[in-house]
């Protein structure tokens, strides 16, 4: 009897021992657990303001969207100018749908300038261009058979040699030291500075002033050459740069309406001739979209620009 009263007692005793284990363990266990649950909960929060932030913005832009297709788009006005009895008389003389030929666009220059100084004659050209691309810059540069009709200021940086050859080809200034000094201070005493290969080095340094004016010399344009007498010939009897601008127009003075009008037509022809051999590689298709002629204070006369192409390619 007393080992039956031992063994149900050692069995009894299991049982609370078991439970006590199991306790401990589900103790362990809930202890572990809580800092994950934590962490899972302050995701879950930060996963719950997200969701409202994103739900609040699209609201936003479905609410915007709304109001901008409930409002009436309004068509933008033409531009409205109160014209002068002068620019009113020039333009009657013009139709304004026509396109003109280069030759009859010439001839009408003088006719619809009404200013009383001597008017510039100037080209305006409309390319097909990216400007921000390398390849589809434009610039190039063409002489004038009848000149520009203005004094051009030359200014050459070269050695005492070179210096002395421009200066007897109707230099302005050859004094490479002093006008190096004068650029620092961002003074301009010339129109086009041409400069010798070997003396770019020391402008290298005055890009950033000279850039931004359009002065810096290039071998584009012919103003960085070995034979500065050259072009300094060149450009006193009336050579102009080509260049478009950050639209992707050209800009050209081609003369004064004081010329002949032969004079400014074969001007004009010799503008158009170089521009339309300037197409950059980068282009294609069409390269010029469209071309117009005016003068100082003048209305603009539209011409029909491909024939104005195969015409300056003529003899």
């Amino acid at each position: 009897m007393a080992e039956a009263k031992k063994a149900t007692k050692k069995t009894e005793e299991k049982p609370k021992e078991e439970i006590k284990k199991k306790a401990v363990t589900d103790t362990k266990e809930q202890t572990v657990k809580k800092p994950a649950t934590a962490k899972a909960g302050k995701r879950s929060e930060k996963a719950t303001r997200e969701v409202e932030q994103k739900e609040a913005k699209e609201a936003k832009k479905a609410k915007a969207k709304e109001t901008t297709e409930d409002v009436v788009k309004v068509k933008q006005k033409p531009r409205v100018k109160k014209y002068s009895k002068n620019q009113k008389a020039g333009r009657e003389l013009l139709e304004q749908d026509k396109l003109y030929g280069l030759k009859e666009a010439v001839e009408l220059l003088p006719k619809i300038s009404k200013v009383k100084f001597d008017a510039t004659a100037e080209l305006h050209a409309a390319l097909n261009i990216d400007p921000r691309q390398a390849d589809q810059m434009v610039r190039t540069n063409t002489s004038l058979p009848a000149g520009t009709g203005k004094t051009v200021k030359v200014a050459v940086i070269a050695g005492e040699k070179e210096a002395e050859a421009a200066k007897k080809a109707g230099a302005d200034s050859v004094d490479a030291d002093a006008l190096i000094k004068e650029i620092s201070k961002e003074k301009f005493n010339f129109d086009v500075l041409i400069a010798t290969p070997d003396k770019m080095g020391e402008l290298g340094k005055l890009a950033k002033v000279l850039g931004p004016k359009g002065l810096m010399p290039s071998p584009k344009n012919g103003t960085v050459t070995a034979d500065p007498a050259k072009s300094v010939e060149e450009f006193k009897k009336g050579k102009v740069e080509l260049k478009n601008d950050a639209n992707g127009i050209v800009h050209v003075a081609f003369g004064k309406l004081s010329f002949k009008n032969d004079d400014l037509y074969n001007n004009a022809k010799a503008v158009i001739k170089a521009l339309s051999n300037a197409k950059p590689t980068g282009v294609k298709g069409v390269f010029i979209r469209s071309m117009f002629l005016t003068s100082s204070m003048s209305p603009s006369i539209k011409l029909e620009h491909n024939e104005a192409i195969k015409e300056s390619k003529e003899k």
